[in-house]
């Protein structure tokens, strides 16, 4: 099954993932988890992304393109895949049908998981990442055991910079004129299925089964 995950930043779309990797066995693939490795190993792509990552800007889609068609042609890809935070952009999207068509394949759904903005600017900002495992919690509603240590691995976690309150607003504004026209993009193609994410979790993934047909 060849998914992708749409929605705002702090839609719950990587938590989302954790379940459906286990459950359908397919690889979560993030941008953005490869986009941080780029930046903390220093390579020529994460030098050329971190000035936009940290502004909560877009990375340029040719800049992504030719990493996800990497990707996506790795062994542990080839039965299918769910897309994090990829596409962004409507250009994107078809760039990616176009990898995708090279090689027989094509979409099968993309879920967005919809969130009111208010929520998502509390989610985020209370957002804390694990720097060593990448385990994310929330110190609102899924905090670590021990205050600023991973549960899992027990190193430091942190507030991503791009985790502000002033940063999210701006990633949101960017989501809003730069990703949300995949909604139709999507929609025009019948692929679109829309998940209240404002709900519990166990709703929300009530009904994203539901939209898989699981």
């Amino acid at each position: 099954m060849r998914l992708v995950l749409l929605g705002a930043p702090g839609c719950g779309k990587g938590t989302h993932s954790e379940w459906m990797v286990k459950e359908l066995n397919i690889p979560q693939i993030s941008t953005g988890d490869i986009l941080r490795d780029a930046v903390r190993g220093g390579t020529d792509l994460g030098q050329q992304a971190k000035q936009f990552m940290d502004s909560g800007a877009l990375v340029p889609d040719e800049l992504i393109l030719d990493m996800m068609k990497e990707r996506l042609g790795g062994d542990d890809a080839k039965n299918g895949f769910i897309l994090d935070g990829f596409p962004r952009t409507v250009a994107q999207a078809e760039g990616l049908a176009r990898t995708l068509a090279g090689e027989g394949q094509k979409l099968d759904r993309v879920v967005r998981i919809d969130v009111d903005a208010n929520e998502l600017v509390g989610r985020l900002t209370s957002r804390r990442v694990c720097l060593n495992c990448k385990a994310v919690y929330n110190v609102s509603f899924r905090p670590p055991k021990k205050d600023g240590i991973c549960d899992a691995c027990g190193n430091e976690i942190i507030q991503r910079p791009d985790d502000s309150e002033e940063t999210v607003r701006e990633r949101l504004k960017v989501y809003e004129d730069q990703t949300a026209p995949l909604i139709d993009h999507y929609g025009n193609q019948s692929l679109l299925a829309t998940v209240d994410g404002n709900q519990g979790f166990a709703e929300a993934q009530t009904g994203i089964r539901t939209a898989l047909g699981l």
